[in-house]
């Protein structure tokens, strides 16, 4: 089968172009028009270095010491020094997709002509995402202004020959050997190049829309564990009315409990309680109130993607070179646009967990589960169900409220005050990306939980929706019965979510979920 090529050029690249290439890697071309604007961009830059007035970053030190003027003789020195420098992570590898995203969306700003590289130095970026060769970034090294640049720079000396790298294999190398390896020839930067591949905010973006892709589908699984929840405690599902939702006409809260009413429709254990027989007047808050919250993560959601979008179609650069041939300095690269949508989407993944797993305690608790046995033990006293699984979820919750803290609030000024105010949008990002995780997770033990409860409702029958989720997990994770190990049927579940393959089993009986 033909690999999937991403054409890259001065647009904006699309949310699943950055993933296709970035976890599923694609390979990525270099469009004519890119070249072009490249090459028009790298004319302007050499005809400075050429100049006897002192350009930043073309003919001059950084940072604070911009105030140097570097001669001729010193300049392909001095975009080394800066690469090399500046590659000054540490801790650990950040994951391969996320080097990936940032690698092709500083692709993406190259080829927007607005950087002056040169064309053959973007074309080895191109080749290196093609081969699958990945350099090594590090956990610690940004503070998110003047963008990445430590992390960019790990990508830049690879570019240059240098550093160390994963092959397509996985396996760590030196970047010289895999890049001969591949027939990929190095570069020796020439002015201006060294700051136009590492003054970006491409690290953050990257993560903020892998971020994005995931809580997309998060938020569906978050409606259907919510709503076999609801099944299983013998809740109502008449609260969730769209005539109801529209007195508060947010449009998240709408979407999310559209959803609900669709994976509950043609419940036999919903209908088993609408005799007149059940005296209980409201739902517990957890169950009553799942659009609302649901629905406002996913406006959160929506405005992230409005920053992501915008960011997408940015050229991020210090200086930069405008279309009409000026070379000017600016802040584009402070990362504060993305860094606190970043940490405002960790409030809602927290929430979202911490209701999912007031639900699960709900049905494991003989007291509020509505006549389910306690903690859904096979035989209570000698087994003990979910009830350590619950305790799992306590504590990833706990984890999810501490990274909700805020990082975008300090600042650490940097390179002898001159970079007196950064944005820490890459902290932002690193701890979003955890919290994604642990979402997961929660979702992932409400979903075992909720399937086993509805299991113990027999012979009443669950919804089609719900009913086809309980069928997917049960290939995988067994039914109620005997205490047996369950950390294995926790991580089946959350590979489930994680694939799509929990929401696929439901719109494969509801139809597409919002």
């Amino acid at each position: 089968m033909m690999r999937e090529v991403v054409a890259v050029g001065p647009e904006r690249l699309g949310f699943d172009d950055v993933v296709r290439v970035a976890r599923y890697g694609a390979a990525v071309r270099l469009t004519d028009d890119a070249m072009a604007r490249m090459a028009a961009s790298r004319c302007r830059v050499e005809e400075l270095a050429r100049a006897d007035v002192p350009a930043y970053g073309v003919s001059t030190g950084f940072g604070a010491l911009a105030t140097r003027h570097i001669p001729p003789e010193l300049r392909a020195k001095l975009q080394q020094s800066l690469i090399r420098s500046h590659a000054a992570g540490s801790g650990p590898e950040v994951e391969t997709e996320v080097t990936r995203a940032m690698m092709l969306l500083r692709l993406r700003t190259l080829a927007s002509g607005h950087t002056g590289i040169r064309p053959r130095t973007a074309k080895v970026l191109e080749a290196l995402l093609n081969a699958g060769i990945t350099p090594v970034v590090h956990e610690y090294g940004s503070l998110g202004c003047s963008g990445d640049l430590a992390p960019l720079a790990h990508v830049a000396l690879t570019i240059m020959g240098e550093g160390v790298v994963r092959d397509a294999a996985g396996t760590l190398k030196p970047a010289a050997e895999a890049l001969k390896e591949c027939g990929i020839k190095p570069v020796e930067l020439a002015a201006k190049e060294g700051l136009a591949l590492i003054n970006g905010t491409e690290g953050m973006l990257g993560m903020l829309v892998l971020a994005i892709h995931d809580l997309t589908r998060l938020l569906k699984t978050a409606d259907i564990t919510a709503a076999m929840s609801v099944e299983a405690l013998l809740g109502t599902d008449r609260v969730f009315a769209a005539d109801l939702q529209a007195l508060r006409p947010h449009p998240g809260q709408a979407v999310a409990a559209a959803n609900m009413r669709a994976l509950l429709a043609g419940s036999g254990i919903m209908a088993s309680h609408r005799d007149g027989s059940c005296t209980r007047v409201q739902d517990a808050y957890s169950l009553r109130c799942a659009p609302q919250v649901a629905g406002a993560a996913r406006d959160t959601v929506a405005h992230a993607a409005a920053v992501a979008e915008r960011e997408l179609a940015s050229a991020i650069d210090n200086p930069v070179v405008l279309d009409d041939g000026r070379v000017e300095s600016n802040g584009n690269f402070h990362g504060a646009p993305l860094a606190y949508v970043l940490d405002f989407l960790a409030i809602p993944v927290a929430d979202l967990a911490s209701m999912a797993e007031r639900r699960t305690d709900r049905m494991l608790d003989v007291a509020r589960s509505q006549g389910l046995p306690p903690f859904l033990a096979d035989d209570p006293g000698v087994d003990s169900g979910h009830m350590i699984a619950q305790y799992t979820q306590a504590a990833i919750v706990g984890e999810l409220k501490r990274l909700a803290a805020p990082a975008s609030v300090d600042s650490i000024p940097s390179s002898a005050m001159q970079e007196d105010h950064v944005s820490m949008g890459w902290s932002a990002a690193r701890k979003l990306r955890r919290a994604v995780d642990g979402l997961t997770r929660v979702l992932a033990i409400e979903l075992i939980t909720a399937a086993r409860a509805i299991d113990l409702r027999r012979p009443l029958r669950p919804a089609p929706g719900t009913g086809a989720v309980v069928a997917l997990l049960r290939e995988s994770v067994g039914g109620p019965g005997q205490d047996r190990f369950l950390a294995p049927e926790i991580e089946a579940a959350v590979q489930l979510i994680r694939d799509g393959s929990v929401v696929a089993a439901a719109e494969s009986a509801v139809g597409p979920l919002g």
